[in-house]
């Protein structure tokens, strides 16, 4: 078989990430968990968080404008159509610090607000 294979990333009609199968030797067939939003690493230097934002470095509650957001959230099932993902939770270990809000309306389809500034008075 000359068939090659990729995973990609797609923003409208432009394809704006591609990543040849051979780099997901353990993912050429399904994958079992899939992942959106924002990471930062935090040294906690001096026993301190970082101030290193996430996104824009706005709250999820501050909504649209501020906040950063994936919207029309999909993944490819087995039988290669674009479905809403099932199971969806979130995760954000220090909420204080940055945070993430999920919901689905006729506009977006399934999307996430996530983000924050990092240190702050509540997140010392």
């Amino acid at each position: 078989d000359t068939t090659t294979s990729a995973w990609w990333l797609q923003f409208g009609n432009e394809v704006v990430g591609y990543w040849p199968t051979s780099l997901f030797s353990y993912l050429a067939d399904s994958a079992s968990k899939i992942e959106w939003g924002g990471e930062v690493l935090n040294y906690a230097s001096g026993g301190q968080h970082t101030t290193t934002q996430m996104g824009s470095g706005h709250f999820p509650k501050e909504g649209f404008g501020k906040a950063s957001y994936i919207k029309n959230i999909q993944i490819v099932d087995g039988s290669n159509n674009l479905i809403a993902p099932i199971g969806v939770s979130t995760f954000a270990p220090q909420s204080n610090c940055y945070n993430v809000r999920m919901g689905n309306n006729n506009v977006w389809g399934n999307y996430i607000y996530y983000g924050g500034p990092g240190r702050n008075p509540n997140c010392p």
